[in-house]
């Protein structure tokens, strides 16, 4: 049983209360380990260690600063085994995934914004004559970083390394179904030499430890990635006490396929974009609109690809499907499976919950689902559904396709496949979303902004964008 800790201070420690919750594996339904479950206390003892910790660490210079997180970034390459088979275990996502995806990437997190900090200019504006403003940024203090279970430690570091890099202490709370790597990150810092109280890792509900993180007056920012609903609930309790928020939320994302368009490319992309780590990325395009000519040869294609898909065991080299998170996120998916029969859509493929033998008989398994037949304004089309659920619709003018791709409340990502450039920057242009792929998917460089409009957030992550939300922006005028 894995007894997962608390990292506060620079050391690993249980909760003040001595109370665990349960931590289940997705892919055998079985508990495997114990989530401390941290309340208020916690929290206050973590924010009180950052605040000690924070003048010292401001006054690192950023190479200082950059090269420890350098330093946990090739611990993360180093420990990359050991990280990924925690987080499939823990996530139910094929191990395969974990290795490629997940942990490369945490570990680019943290060289990225290691190195970035040294990089990070800022502006000065001269009145001839008169006077030179110049601007300073400074660390904005201590910050609470908020992450989900769909990408645990990927997400996790993306919001943590460049708080740290440019001078924040940071109380950051991981998804308490998926707090593994998170326990194991605090590990790795303690091995790098992170000095006590920069980084503190409280685990536990959102309710009882994310809550006390959002509310507590010594935390000045809040970084929080999840559902729109709880967002909402985040920024009316943050929003009055005049915190910094960034808010990465749900999307609804749409492909539009031009008949145009390398139809291999876009059929096997499409294929990895609805149905990578089971549908259960913010990325992932759940509504597939596809022009009316090739509308037949792309559903073939695509009905034929997915029967490669095997769904099984997560450590299984040869998987591809994994399990849902949770029982209750099977459950909630399901349920949108019966509301998608409901509103007449025709089932292709899919649509039971699957089958694993031998250890993952009680699994979270569920097939990769595709739907037809149902119109663009359902609430199979219109709500976050989270999980390997697809629709296929045809449209006949790019009017269409883009009205359509753009009547949800959601706007975080959108792929278009064509092979007409004009087409691509003018659709692209039109499409209501902080992010737009163009003949390819999830293709991250980590200087972009990343971010959504509408329902799906507030602000934006990446590059540039983080280090200017982790300081406070001040203009000293010196007049001549």
């Amino acid at each position: 049983m894995l007894r997962i800790q608390n990292y506060i201070n620079g050391q690993l420690m249980p909760p003040q209360s001595g109370h665990y919750l349960d931590n289940i594996e997705p892919a055998t339904g079985q508990v495997y380990g114990e989530i401390p479950d941290s309340g208020a206390s916690d929290v206050a003892a973590a924010v009180a260690a950052a605040e000690a910790a924070l003048p010292a660490w401001r006054a690192r210079s950023a190479e200082e600063r950059g090269r420890l997180l350098v330093r946990i970034a090739a611990l993360i390459d180093a420990n990359i085994e050991r990280l990924a088979h925690a987080e499939s275990q823990d996530n139910g996502k094929p191990l395969s995934l974990a290795r490629v995806m997940d942990i490369p990437r945490a570990a680019s997190n943290f060289h990225f914004f290691g190195t970035a900090a040294e990089h990070f200019a800022s502006e000065a504006h001269m009145q001839e004559g008169v006077a030179l403003n110049y601007t300073v940024r400074h660390p904005i203090g201590v910050v609470g970083c908020i992450s989900p279970w769909n990408l645990p430690l990927y997400l996790f570091t993306w919001k943590i390394a460049p708080a740290l890099a440019v001078g924040c202490c940071v109380v950051a709370k991981p998804s308490e179904i998926t707090p593994a790597t998170a326990f194991l990150l605090g590990e790795l810092c303690i091995e790098a030499g992170l000095p006590p109280g920069v980084l503190n890792i409280v685990h536990g509900t959102g309710p009882g430890c994310g809550q006390a993180i959002v509310e507590h007056p010594g935390i000045k920012a809040i970084s929080f990635t999840g559902g729109t609903a709880t967002g909402r609930h985040l920024a009316r309790t943050a929003a009055p006490m005049f915190k910094k928020l960034s808010l990465e939320l749900g999307g609804k994302n749409p492909n539009l396929v031009f008949a145009d368009c390398e139809l291999a490319a876009a059929v096997a992309t499409s294929i990895r974009s609805s149905f990578a780590n089971q549908g259960q990325i913010c990325l992932c395009g759940s509504r597939i609109f596809i022009e009316r000519p090739i509308y037949e040869d792309f559903k073939a294609e695509f009905l034929k690809q997915l029967e490669t898909q095997k769904i099984g065991d997560p450590l299984d080299a040869t998987t591809k499907q994994g399990a849902l998170v949770s029982e209750a996120h099977l459950n909630k998916v399901l349920d949108y499976i019966k509301l998608a029969h409901e509103e007449g859509g025709v089932l292709l493929a899919g649509g039971q919950r699957a089958t694993v033998p031998g250890r993952c008989a009680d699994g979270y398994f569920l097939e990769p689902t595709v739907f037809e037949n149902l119109p663009h304004d359902c609430r199979t089309n219109q709500e976050e559904i989270f999980g390997p659920v697809v629709t296929l619709t045809p449209f006949d003018t790019e009017a269409e396709a883009v009205a359509w791709a753009n009547s949800t409340d959601y706007g975080l990502s959108a792929t278009v496949w064509t092979a007409n450039l004009n087409r691509a920057h003018r659709v692209a242009q039109s499409l209501h979303s902080g992010i737009v792929w163009v003949n390819t998917w999830l293709h991250r460089d980590l200087r972009t902004p990343f971010g959504g409009m509408k329902n799906s957030g507030v602000g934006r992550e990446g590059g540039l964008e983080a280090l200017r939300f982790f300081t406070e922006a001040q203009n000293v005028c010196v007049k001549f």
